[in-house]
């Protein structure tokens, strides 16, 4: 009686947990779904809430694997709390060992037989997931972007178009009845990246001398947030990245932005800030179109201030925050290649007014 308790008590135990952690899983979506949803944050990065085709077919082949292991964990789990409650030693027992079984050919030809199915299946379906996106070739229509990873911050280079920005991709929504995916060529400038949007595409690394190329259609507007998934330096894990995806109409008008060069204005502080801007080291990085800023070593400048991020997402694009960028950026970044300049307080505040009329 009391063993059938127990036994009893065992299986509700682990029923319990299951549901208990079931409840947690769901509530963590549901609350990333929401956080996500709200006005001007990002989408929370959860490879359960794809946005893009190629992220919905690696949810799919994860909830096949979930699944599969899963009923494993529960088998086992399940035989051993058995086997711990059934077989546990009881008052009276006489200490004598249980009688032994050899050569069993039903329980040995079980467990060849069944993980070579699973790994079957398993290996089936991972071959579907990864021939469906890697042999989808892009419409000649498509938006192609050449994306570089550098220690520690991403270019993106849209060369139909002729813009060039910083650690922000930005792409135009695809409808199902409006195909509008992007073709990504991923090249690397120093070491070995991975590139990773969660919500719209699986990891693909970022390798010296050597073209990598993917694809994401997402089909719905909004903020992903990104990164670098492979170990690149001090900084790898704030080497992070956006991708902006542009409801209809609203991508080609962040396209006429781009294209337009960068006006100063009539303000004598800003015209000043330009000149200061142009004196120094910061030209033989950065490059400001109309100006004889051209360096092609750090981000291109030319519309700095339409980006919602400094220095690859590790602080708020703000007049505060980009004064304390310029006057140490190793206070933000410690070991990013951009030195302090060394400015005295009025070239810096002249600088920081020219910076942010770069929009």
């Amino acid at each position: 009686m009391f063993g059938a308790c127990r036994l009893g008590w065992g299986r509700g135990y682990l029923a319990r947990l299951c549901s208990a952690v079931g409840v947690l899983f769901l509530a963590s979506a549901a609350a990333a779904e929401r956080t996500a949803g709200s006005p001007g944050l990002p989408h929370a990065p959860n490879i359960f809430l794809p946005s893009s085709a190629p992220a919905e077919l690696i949810r799919e082949l994860a909830w096949l694997v979930l699944s599969i292991t899963a009923g494993i964990f529960v088998v086992v789990t399940g035989l051993l709390v058995y086997c711990v409650v059934r077989f546990r030693h009881r008052p009276g027992d006489d200490g004598h060992e249980p009688p032994q079984v050899y050569g069993s050919n039903q329980v040995e030809l079980a467990w060849t037989v069944v993980p070579l199915l699973i790994v079957v299946v398993l290996f089936l379906g991972t071959t579907r997931s990864i021939i469906a996106i890697e042999s989808a070739a892009p419409p000649p229509d498509a938006l192609r972007v050449t994306v570089i990873g550098y220690q520690w911050w991403w270019e993106f280079r849209y060369p139909e178009l002729g813009i060039v920005t910083a650690n922000e991709l930005h792409v135009p929504v695809s409808a199902r009845d409006d195909r509008r995916p992007t073709a990504l060529k991923l090249q690397s400038g120093d070491v070995v990246h991975s590139f990773w949007v969660p919500r719209l595409a699986g990891k693909t690394d970022v390798i010296p001398n050597r073209d990598n190329h993917m694809w994401i259609e997402p089909f719905e507007p909004g903020t992903y947030v990104g990164q670098c998934a492979e170990f690149c330096g001090t900084q790898h894990a704030k080497m992070l990245l956006r991708v902006i995806v542009h409801p209809e109409g609203d991508f080609e008008r962040w396209v006429a932005e781009q294209q337009r060069s960068p006006v100063v204005g009539d303000d004598p502080k800003v015209r000043a800030g330009r000149d200061a801007f142009q004196q120094t080291a910061c030209i033989n990085c950065h490059t400001v179109g109309d100006t004889v800023a051209t360096g092609i070593f750090g981000p291109d400048l030319s519309h700095l201030m339409s980006r919602e991020t400094l220095g690859a997402g590790v602080a708020a694009n703000t007049p505060e925050n980009l004064k304390a960028w310029v006057r140490d950026p190793q206070q933000l970044k410690p070991g990013c290649r951009m030195p302090a300049m060394q400015l005295d307080d009025d070239a810096l505040d002249r600088v920081v007014a020219y910076l942010l009329t770069l929009r």
